[in-house]
């Protein structure tokens, strides 16, 4: 069997499955690049077994509907490969925005400090810390998540890229307030769809539900980190966020209770949907 006839089974058993069938030629990409064989100048000469076999083995796992990302190990992320496995969610390339975002507010803000206090709030995989760390060391950031396990892979990837991130453990804000610890920038992904919201079979079945879901309209953790979000500010701190393409409104409103005199701001993603939400006070 050569490496085309196989990419063309594979593709055609993810599209049978319903599944997205261009991960099948990303999918041998990936093996290809791990053995170090050119793919595109040999898609016609036989391909080894062991590769046959694990890309076969990779093939059934996502007809099965495991997304691409958990099969091979990792999400490229900001130029940087995060493991990631179920106990984590994938990080997306909305997320890398809102990390442009911050780098970006940073430098407006804080530019000319030596050191500048980051909370990154339900880390999962780390994506967000870790990047902002490596991209800009004079950020010191601390990370919380309420998943121990989560903690486990975000602690792996801060230690394999080489970051100097801190973890600490809890919901939310509470693990800051506990241990009296403030911030210059707070960014948070946090789980912002509503229960209710239809989700596809790859995410729903697979992805952490606690890094999913907001409440009945998606805001609880907003509520919660704005409640509580005075506690842990310094005077001229700013928050990023994520945020679902139409929450903008209802956030805006709800961010105005919290910070009546801040400068609250919504901002555009590549697609130009509402994707990121700032408050600078």
């Amino acid at each position: 069997m050569t490496f085309h006839s196989l990419i063309h089974e594979g593709k055609e058993r993810l599209y049978k499955a319903g599944q997205g069938e261009q991960a099948a030629m990303l999918y041998m990409l990936e093996l290809c690049q791990n053995a170090h064989i050119d793919l595109y100048s040999q898609m016609d000469e036989e391909i080894p077994e062991e590769i046959q076999t694990d890309y076969l083995e990779g093939i059934h796992l996502m007809e099965q509907g495991e997304p691409l990302s958990y099969v091979l190990g990792y999400e490229c992320f900001y130029g940087y490969n995060f493991k990631v496995n179920e106990d984590v969610l994938i990080p997306r390339p909305e997320t890398e925005e809102l990390v442009a975002l911050v780098l970006q507010l940073f430098d407006t803000h804080f530019g000319d400090q030596e050191q500048v206090q980051v909370f990154d709030v339900a880390t999962g995989s780390g994506a967000i810390g870790i990047t902002l760390n490596l991209e800009e060391p004079k950020m010191n950031v601390i990370a919380s998540d309420i998943s121990k396990k989560a903690l486990v892979v975000a602690k792996e990837n801060n230690d394999t890229l080489g970051a100097h991130v801190n973890f600490i453990c809890g919901n939310m804000l509470d693990p800051f307030i506990e241990r009296n610890l403030s911030c210059d920038i707070l960014v948070c992904n946090p789980p912002y769809i509503p229960n209710e919201e239809k989700m596809e079979k790859s995410v729903i079945n697979y992805e952490p539900h606690v890094a999913l879901f907001g409440g009945e309209d998606g805001l609880k953790f907003y509520r919660d980190v704005f409640d509580k979000a005075h506690q842990v500010l310094k005077e001229h701190a700013f928050l990023a966020f994520e945020m679902g393409w139409n929450q903008g409104p209802a956030l805006s409103a709800l961010a105005r209770e919290y910070f009546p005199d801040a400068k609250i701001t919504i901002h555009k993603d590549m697609s130009q949907k509402d994707r990121m939400f700032t408050i600078e006070r």
